[in-house]
């Protein structure tokens, strides 16, 4: 092979050069599932478009056989060009092919053979290992997104060189192979059989997939005779049952939605046991890890079955927005990852409006808020110049950001004129690559609204703007600024779709804010509410007689749920920027005594346990030993009224535990087991309040927890530990698990190891940490990096308490270079820095989130400067490409959490205003 500096004129380029475009593959493989090899050889139907010498394409971790290279033009059939130089530049992941003669332009077969191995890293062709009969056994899985595809095969490995593909594969015959299409054919010679399939439609590189080994799997088919498939280990077909029915529906909703059918005779969904990423859309054969896709009756939690759904649903959009019509380079990644991320939320609440998903949908706005307001946010469209550089959009402002962007812009306009446009702009584009204007264009034109215009504001920058409102003379006076948590001025400017009702949803206005500052003529009402229902990307500040009448409108229960909750959540942020003090945002609490709404009490428990968690609620205690006594009456009042039977009038001196008792109080309203007929949101939510009081250290819930985990080890299917409150008990034994008392600790490893089931795992892993003794941490910590924890889930295993965060912090030091050397090279290493490093500040999430892969803690935040200055020297020399914007935010929110500390010492009102609250509600 030639050596590759011969082609310095290829090196460090962002795109591939255009020589020749792909139109067709062919491609056989043959993996050794014992050996973990594989060799293949593929022939690329091509269109030379200028002369050359060379044709230059991605290949990686791939041996070629240079004798094998050549290329074969059409228009003279009995001539064939050798490759005279074969040279593989490893740093860019791309292979140049010299030629003796020049190729002439027209079409023609390009031709190699090259050899690779099933790797371990979770990126494209690799093994995952799973267990039969109590014998393990690898399994040959492909995934590709987003650049390798190049690992499996020389390829044109970039969204818009679009091509058929045919794939011939040489397995074990008593192994099941999948690829994106039917099978077209079997051949068996002896112990391995040959496996042909039908030509693909035309589709990007990253979307091709294969999977080869032992499975069962569930059947069912849409009205218009799509078959559907849910591939899973042996023995865990029934598991597969709901997300199949889940499948079948969404398939039929998006049928409708897009007025286009989907375009595939199958639809294959599997799961697969080492999966780095939530689930991957391949065309025809979506992959997805064990928890996204498997729901067991009788181990599966609520949100376990809410999971399931919201991926599913989120992959299967995928089939249109993404694989049909596909972004043209990543740097539209966002119209792929936001559109599927809202349609998901279409699609689901259309089969279970109960669960009154698009008040949920807030969770996703609040995640893109917060990510981008950090000055290290980058805008929805980013310039990706390197491939190093694609993962880490992979992140909150692709898909959370862009799906609220797009909630925004279909609010704007309308949901008819919305969705004609949508199913218009699939018609026009399929099977080819768009750019984010296309989609401008079209929606423009359907609507008659200055779409790009608006558009543009929102996608090319990054940030987004809080809208300050004042009621002056009969008159609204607006006036955007872009918003930063850190409190510092920003320099952005948008055009904002301003929505406003006037003390009733009768009432209701909407205009384009498209400069700085407005006005606008109002008469007298009770209250005014912008952005209306939050479907805006945008925060508000009101000044003080707005906000007193938008808290007695909350009082009086006059706001929809969604309204309630963005109140509450503009005013955290602005508390935390320094633009409203704490007493303000406390005060805003005391409105929401009467609140019943799952996602509003799930929001308000969060933030009342954080406060009593953080430095700042110890700032608080320390400075004055009263004040949290007051504090903790305050939150005893606010949570009385969803108590059944509870009677009000506390008397006496409040201790904190107090608060505790109040929180169990709250949850016999639900109790420890589900109830007959019970809602999907108070299940939830029931996880949510124990999970939370044992995290507190509430003694009568701990015990429970504790006698119904003792319990369920003598029968793993009593009905005393029940699926939603597992977590509860696993967190109970683990805070009391010291090394001089081990047995609980040692009793949860066996269930782990016990169990079959990944959601079970999950759990487990994510409660080890919750213990108080340093020492069990760091056994926890060093088990994550056993060969006993799946390397996908070791970042499950960092939600550590806050005894153990100095911990944690060390740990990380220490193990650095093997982690870096382990999970440097796919998604998850920046989950290790932002999980032991920082998180999203405050509003800390007590269960498993519904992200493509999410961590859990309620652990407290680094908040001073010193511990960011010690991160910051510690990755000094440390520094990858995939880390760097990570570590950056991580740094910025704990500059941002010291900030707010600091502003809480300094509120000399807070004392008063607290004990007001206390005695007032």
């Amino acid at each position: 092979m030639t050596s590759s500096s011969s082609y310095p004129q290829f090196k460090g380029q962002p795109r591939l050069p255009k020589f020749a475009i792909p139109r067709r593959y062919d491609i056989k493989l043959r993996p050794d599932l014992v050996a973990c090899i594989f060799s293949g050889a593929v022939a690329v139907s091509v269109d030379v478009v200028s002369p050359t010498k060379f044709i230059v394409l991605n290949a990686a971790d791939l041996a070629i056989d240079s004798d094998s290279v050549s290329f074969k033009p059409d228009s003279d059939s009995s001539k064939e060009l050798r490759a005279v130089g074969v040279g593989l530049i490893e740093e860019d992941e791309i292979l140049v092919l010299e030629f003796g003669d020049e190729i002439p332009t027209g079409a023609g077969v390009l031709r190699i053979a090259f050899r690779g191995t099933l790797n371990d890293n979770m990126k494209g062709f690799y093994r995952s290992v799973y267990e039969t009969n109590g014998e393990k056994k690898n399994m040959a899985v492909t995934q590709f997104e987003p650049a390798d595809a190049r690992r499996c095969f020389p390829c044109w490995d970039e969204p818009a060189a679009k091509a058929t593909f045919k794939i011939t594969l040489d397995v074990p015959s008593d192994l099941i192979a999948l690829s994106n299409m039917p099978i077209a054919e079997e051949k068996q010679q002896g112990d391995i059989k040959t496996v042909y399939y039908e030509e693909s439609p035309i589709m990007s590189t990253y979307l091709v997939a294969i999977v080869v080994g032992l499975f069962d799997y569930v059947e069912s088919h849409t009205s218009d005779g799509v078959k559907v498939r849910v591939y899973s280990q042996v023995g865990k077909a029934n598991q597969g049952k709901f997300a199949l029915d889940v499948a079948v529906k969404t398939l039929e909703i998006y049928r409708k939605y897009f007025a286009v059918p989907y375009s595939l005779p199958k639809l294959d969904m599997i799961a697969i046991p080492d999966f780095a990423a939530g689930a991957m859309e391949n065309y025809g054969l979506v992959t997805y890890r064990d928890v996204a896709l498997l729901y067991d009756e009788q181990h599966s939690a609520a949100a376990n079955k809410q999971r399931v759904t919201i991926v599913v649903a989120h992959e299967l959009a995928h089939q249109w927005f993404g694989n049909l019509v596909t972004m043209e380079w990543w740097t539209h990644l966002w119209l792929n990852e936001g559109f599927a991320t809202w349609v998901s939320y279409l699609a689901t609440d259309d089969i279970f409006p109960e669960w009154k998903i698009w008040t949920q949908f807030l969770d996703q706005t609040t995640g893109g808020l917060r990510l981008d307001g950090l000055a290290e946010s980058h805008p929805i469209e980013v310039d990706i110049n390197h491939v190093t550089e694609i993962n880490e959009i992979f992140d909150a402002i692709s898909y959370m950001k862009g799906a609220s962007v797009i909630r925004m812009l279909q609010s704007y306009l309308g949901a008819e004129p919305f969705q004609r446009a949508l199913a218009s702009y699939i018609k026009k584009y399929a099977s080819s690559n768009t750019k984010t204007e296309d989609l401008w264009a079209v929606l423009e034109e359907e609507s008659g609204e200055p779409v790009t215009k608006l558009m543009n504001s929102w996608t090319k920058q990054k940030g987004y703007p809080v809208v300050s409102v004042k009621h002056i003379d009969q008159k609204l006076e607006f006036e955007q600024s872009h918003f930063l948590s850190s409190g510092s001025p920003g320099d952005g400017e948008w055009i904002v779709p301003i929505t406003l009702c006037y003390g009733s949803y009768d009432v209701c206005q909407r205009f384009l804010l498209q400069t700085k500052s407005a006005t606008l003529d109002i008469k007298e009402s009770a209250w005014i509410k912008l952005n209306v229902d939050q479907t805006g990307f945008y925060r508000v500040n009101y000044d003080e007689n707005l906000a007193a009448n938008l808290r007695h409108a909350i009082q009086s229960n006059l706001l929809s749920a969604t309204d309630r909750f963005g109140v509450l959540d503009d005013s955290f942020a602005l508390c935390m920027a320094g633009q409203q003090p704490l007493t303000s945002l406390l005060t805003l609490m005391s409105a929401f005594k009467e609140e019943l709404e799952y996602t509003n009490l799930s929001n308000l428990i969060a933030v009342m346990f954080s406060f009593i968690s953080s430095k700042v609620g110890r700032i608080v205690a320390d400075a004055a030993p009263e004040l949290i006594g007051n504090v903790n009456r305050f939150f005893i009042n606010l949570f009385l009224y969803p108590i059944e039977g509870f009677v009000c009038g506390l008397e006496g001196p409040v201790s904190a535990f107090m608060l505790y008792d109040l929180l169990f109080m709250v949850d016999r309203k639900l109790g420890w087991e589900p109830r007959q007929g019970e809602s999907h949101l108070n299940a939830m939510l029931r996880e949510e309040l124990l999970n939370g009081l044992v995290q507190l250290g509430h003694d009568s819930t701990v015990n429970e927890a504790i006698r119904r985990f003792e319990a369920f080890l003598d029968d793993r299917s009593t009905p005393l530990l029940p699926p939603d409150i597992r977590r509860a008990s696993y967190v109970a034994v683990m805070r009391r698990a010291t090394k001089s008392n081990r047995a609980g600790y040692e009793a949860l490893l066996r269930v782990y190891r016990e169990t079959d089931l990944s959601q079970e795992k999950t759990r487990i892993l994510s409660s080890l940490g919750s213990s108080r003794d340093p020492d069990i941490i760091l056994e926890v910590l060093n088990f994550l990096l056993s060969p006993e924890v799946r390397s996908q889930d070791a970042i499950f295993g960092l939600a550590v308490s806050k005894e153990g965060r100095e911990t944690a912090w060390t740990w990380l030091k220490d193990n650095w270079d093997y982690i870096s050397k382990t999970w440097g090279s796919g998604y998850l290493l920046p989950r290790f820095v932002r999980s032991t490093i920082s998180q999203v500040p405050f509003l800390i999430s007590l269960s498993l989130s519904y992200d493509h892969v999410s961590t859990i803690t309620v652990s407290g935040l680094f908040s001073s400067y010193e511990k960011a200055k010690e991160a910051e020297e510690f990755f000094a020399s440390r520094m990858k490409p995939s880390i760097a914007r990570t570590l950056k935010q991580s740094l910025e929110r704990i500059d941002i959490n010291a900030k707010w500390v600091h502003a809480v010492q300094k509120d000399e009102r807070l004392a008063k205003v607290v004990q007001e609250l206390a005695q007032g509600n």
